[in-house]
């Protein structure tokens, strides 16, 4: 609801790829991730590197969420001079790196992760790719590097939402079979129902243990674009589209029926 009502009202950002991440955006920060909203930048926090930068309003309701940030910070969306930027920069509380540039963040992740290594923390990253986002070579440069040096306290998840901004992914470039191409590289790779919680905890809480071995984690998180409004979901065209007012009161309504709840 944050992340739709923020688009609305700046009337710019992605809807569809911020509605594909939500259920896995709460369990990374509600059950998995080890931060402190009270101290952002305390050393041995866990970090999150959001790769598909342009998902940044699920990432700025959530962090709205934990306490990071006011609920004002809404209306600063995608505004000149305004804290929350179109895609994410590290001068906003809770955020680890600038990313929007695809495939940019996940080197960034790798980095970060063979950093924290090195100074011995038990620190771990979390890097969210798209699966548009795989047809980029620097992708798969730091998908070599990462399992060259053993890093195990990576962990990427792949939201695989089957669109990108000009269609199919199967169409624009076919990346099937994606889970034997990261195991081929090197990684430990599970594949998940992205909204269902449930499965998202457990397969979560196994990518942490020491169980998957010296190697750095991908969970293949498949995800419905848009979901949660019907006027997304599944429609390449509403990619960087912003809502209309009866779009936004449509969404928001089917939004507050599937919570029981109020919208906020």
């Amino acid at each position: 609801m944050r992340a739709l009502k923020m688009i609305y009202l700046a009337q710019s950002g992605h809807p569809g790829a911020s509605f594909s991440l939500a259920d896995v955006m709460s369990v990374l920060y509600f059950h998995t991730m080890r931060v402190r909203p009270e101290e952002p930048h305390w050393p041995q926090r866990d970090r999150l590197v959001l790769s598909k930068g342009h998902a940044a309003p699920i990432l700025y309701a959530a962090l709205i969420e934990k306490g990071f940030l006011p609920e004002s910070a809404i209306d600063t969306f995608r505004k000149t001079g305004g804290l929350l930027q179109g895609h994410p920069i590290p001068k906003i509380p809770g955020v680890d790196a600038t990313s929007g540039s695809l495939g940019g963040g996940f080197s960034t992740a790798v980095g970060m992760a063979k950093g924290i290594k090195m100074r011995n923390w038990d620190s771990r990253v979390f890097a969210i790719i798209g699966d548009g986002e795989q047809n980029e070579g620097i992708i798969w440069e730091a998908a070599m590097a990462a399992a060259h040096f053993g890093l195990d306290n990576l962990i990427a998840i792949a939201d695989v939402n089957g669109w990108q901004n000009d269609g199919p992914t199967s169409k624009i470039m076919q990346m099937s079979p994606i889970d034997k191409k990261w195991e081929a590289f090197g990684w430990w790779v599970e594949t998940v129902d992205g909204h269902d919680v449930r499965q998202l905890i457990t397969v979560l809480d196994r990518a942490v243990s020491p169980d998957c071995g010296p190697r750095p984690r991908m969970i293949i998180a498949k995800t419905i674009k848009g979901r949660g409004a019907s006027y997304l979901e599944n429609d390449y065209r509403t990619h960087y589209v912003p809502p209309t007012e009866g779009q936004m009161r449509s969404a928001m309504a089917e939004l507050e029926q599937s919570i029981g709840g109020d919208a906020r």
